[in-house]
C-alpha cells in the first residue's frame, strides 16, 4: 500500500488577470498559503507557462520548478485538457472550439488538429524536462453528436471514429513512450472517451498501448449515474491520476441526465465544492491506498455556488483530512507466535 500524496490543486481554473492569479510566482505562494503541497499546471496558460521553452529547455524547467519549491509546492503534473480536445474535433463543433487555438489556426481546422498534436508532444516532453511521469489531457471526439442513437445510427459509424481517434493519437502516445510519461485521459462526457466501455474501445484500438492511461475523476461519473468505486476496481492498473471533484444528482419529474440545458444552478447533476456534493471520497481514498495509487490527489474546483477561493482553502483541508497515511504493519502483528515450515505442516496435521 501507499500513501497517496498530495493536496495538490490545478490552477487552471484560478489563473486569471488580476493578482496573485497572474503570474507563476504569486499563485504558487497563494496556493501554498491555502494549505496545498503541489499544483497541476494548465499548459495553455501563458501567464503561468512557456510551453515552447518549457520543452526546449531544460534549464527553463529546473527554474520553473524552482520558483515553485521556493514557495513551498511542488510541480504534480502538466495538462493539455484543451489542446488534448483539438486533436478530434467533430465540424459541429469547429466555431466553438477555435477559441482553444492559437489565433493563427482559426478557421482551419487542419491546421488547428495539427497545431494541438505539436502542443501536446510539447508538453510530453516538458513534462520529462521536469521529471514528471504523468500528463493529463482530454482525448477529444467525433463521435459525440451521435451519443443518442436517432436517428439509428449507420452501421460502423462509431467504428470509424474509433479507429481515426486511435490513430491520431498514437503518433503522440508513442511520444510518450520516448518521454516515459503516461498519457491520462479524463474520462469526461463531451469527449469520445467518456465512460469505461469508451475507453475501452479506444485501447483496443491503440494495440493496448501502455501509454494510454486514465485520469479518475468521481464527479463525472455521478453525472452519468456510473458506479465510480467499481470503476477504481476495474481500471485500478491504469488510473494514473486522481482529481478530487465532489458533484450530485439530485433529478426531478421534469429533468435527469440531461437537464433540459439549464444553466448549471439550475440542473439535476452539480459539479459542487468538496465536501458539498454525494462522492465518498472516504471509500475512494480507500480503495485507491489499498491499490497502490502511487499520484497526486489533485483539487479540481468547480462549483456553481462557492466563491472559488473558499472552495480552494476548504479543499486542502478536506483532502488532507481524507488522505490515508497507510500502515507499515499489520494490526495483529503483537499476537504473532512465530511459525516455520515445520510448525505449518504439524498445525495441519502434515506428516
Amino acid at each position: 500500500m501507499k500513501t497517496i500524496k498530495g493536496p495538490a490543486l490545478f490552477l487552471a481554473q484560478f489563473a486569471g488577470d488580476a493578482a496573485p492569479f497572474n503570474s507563476w510566482d504569486s499563485i504558487t505562494k497563494w496556493a501554498a498559503d491555502c494549505g496545498y503541497k503541489g499544483v497541476q499546471v494548465p499548459s495553455w496558460d501563458a501567464r503561468l507557462i512557456d510551453l515552447d521553452k518549457a520543452a526546449s529547455s531544460k534549464d527553463y524547467c529546473d527554474t520553473f520548478k524552482g520558483q515553485a519549491a521556493e514557495n513551498g509546492v511542488e510541480v504534480t503534473e502538466l495538462s493539455t485538457h484543451l489542446q488534448g480536445q483539438l486533436v478530434a474535433v467533430h465540424p459541429a463543433y469547429d466555431t466553438a472550439f477555435d477559441g482553444f487555438a492559437d489565433p493563427s489556426v482559426h478557421g482551419n481546422p487542419k491546421a488547428r488538429q495539427e497545431w494541438a498534436v505539436d502542443q501536446v508532444k510539447k508538453a510530453l516532453t516538458a513534462s520529462k524536462n521536469m521529471r514528471i511521469g504523468a500528463h493529463a489531457t482530454f482525448s477529444g471526439a467525433l463521435a459525440w453528436p451521435y451519443i443518442y442513437p436517432w436517428p439509428q445510427r449507420p452501421a460502423g459509424l462509431v467504428e470509424t471514429a474509433f479507429d481515426e481517434l486511435a490513430a491520431r493519437w498514437l503518433p503522440i502516445l508513442n511520444h510518450a513512450e520516448e518521454c516515459g510519461v503516461d498519457v491520462c485521459y479524463e474520462i469526461h462526457p463531451g469527449e469520445d472517451l467518456h465512460d469505461g466501455i469508451t475507453y475501452e474501445m479506444f485501447l483496443e484500438r491503440t494495440g493496448n498501448h501502455a501509454r494510454a492511461n486514465m485520469l479518475y475523476d468521481p464527479s463525472h461519473y455521478v453525472l452519468q449515474c456510473l458506479d465510480y468505486l467499481d470503476n477504481l476496481d476495474i481500471y485500478k492498473d491504469r488510473i494514473k491520476m486522481f482529481h478530487v471533484k465532489d458533484a450530485e444528482f439530485n433529478p426531478t419529474g421534469r429533468q435527469g441526465v440531461y437537464s433540459g440545458y439549464q444553466p448549471w444552478v439550475d440542473r439535476a447533476g452539480r459539479f459542487r465544492s468538496l465536501g458539498d456534493g454525494q462522492v465518498d471520497f472516504k471509500a475512494i481514498f480507500s480503495k485507491l491506498s489499498a491499490m497502490d495509487f502511487d499520484g497526486w490527489a489533485v483539487v479540481e474546483w468547480e462549483c456553481c455556488l462557492k466563491h472559488p477561493e473558499d472552495g480552494a482553502r476548504e479543499g486542502a483541508k478536506f483532502v488532507s483530512d481524507h488522505i490515508i497515511r497507510v500502515t507499515e504493519r499489520a494490526f495483529d502483528d503483537f499476537a504473532d507466535g512465530g511459525t516455520d515450515e515445520a510448525a505449518n505442516r504439524k498445525m495441519l496435521g502434515i506428516d
